[in-house]
């Protein structure tokens, strides 16, 4: 990455934004992800911004308050599953979109039904409340767990709902338009910005880089895509970005950077 492109967050804190992806982003990918976490160093610089710059954000395909406990900061906001809740800084509860409610049982039973198959493969089954998530990370034959849930992904599109897939996790969600995309202009929405940084490293990450383009091109805001770069990330993270750097490390940089 030319950090030189960080220069007009540096010199105008005031009305910029940051936003950043949480896992493989923020906090290392690992084995098991309730062991995920934030390293110390990370945490203390995105703390020293938060007080800099109006607006720190993290969005994260996980639930908010899980989001929050792996970042370890309450001073600001989350939005979790996708867009589907927010959580304010300092606040103890999420605010859930409510359209999702009436999909829930539909999403959980079929998620249900998948694990029940496909558990000897090793693929673990995660509940988001109105997303549910098949990971098969660690599967004793991944190639193999991964093809079987293609089957899935065809039964949720058969019934309605929203197969999306990430690093080494299906998705079940609901039909209902929120993405990282939506999150974005909701966390950006009536704020006085000149320019916007996200940062993230899968392909659910894109639909953010989509929607600050898409402001960026309404002459609202200045966008500033940076895909964090991986072995197992999609190729279009890095094709897609206006600058890239590697992993969570590279995130540090970018960080200390802009500090």
């Amino acid at each position: 990455m030319d950090f030189s492109d960080l220069d007009p967050f540096i010199a105008d804190p005031g009305r910029s934004a940051l936003l950043f992806d949480v896992d493989g982003t923020l906090a290392p990918i690992v084995p098991d992800p309730r062991a995920a976490a934030v390293p110390d160093a990370t945490r203390e610089m995105l703390e020293s911004l938060a007080r800099r710059y109006p607006v720190l954000s993290c969005i994260s395909g996980r639930r908010a308050e899980e989001a929050r406990r792996i970042v370890g900061i309450d001073s600001i906001s989350y939005v979790g599953n996708h867009g589907l809740e927010t959580l304010p800084a300092g606040a103890a509860e999420p605010v859930a979109n409510p359209a999702a409610a009436p999909y829930a049982p539909a999403v959980k039973a079929l998620a249900q039904r998948a694990h029940e198959r496909f558990a000897g493969l090793g693929v673990r089954l995660e509940d988001k409340d109105v997303i549910w998530s098949l990971h098969w990370r660690g599967a004793p034959d991944e190639e193999k767990a991964r093809a079987a849930l293609e089957e899935v992904a065809g039964e949720a599109e058969r019934e309605g709902l929203v197969p999306r897939w990430g690093r080494k996790v299906l998705e079940i969600r609901p039909p209902v338009e929120a993405d990282k995309g939506t999150a974005v202009a909701a966390v950006l929405d009536g704020k006085p910005l000149a320019r916007a940084l996200y940062a993230g490293d899968d392909s659910t990450d894109l639909d953010a880089f989509h929607k600050l383009r898409a402001l960026e091109s309404e002459g609202r805001i200045e966008a500033l895509c940076v895909g964090v770069q991986s072995a197992e990330g999609p190729e279009a993270i890095v094709r897609e970005a206006d600058a890239v750097v590697d992993g969570p490390d590279g995130v540090a940089e970018l960080l200390r950077r802009l500090s």
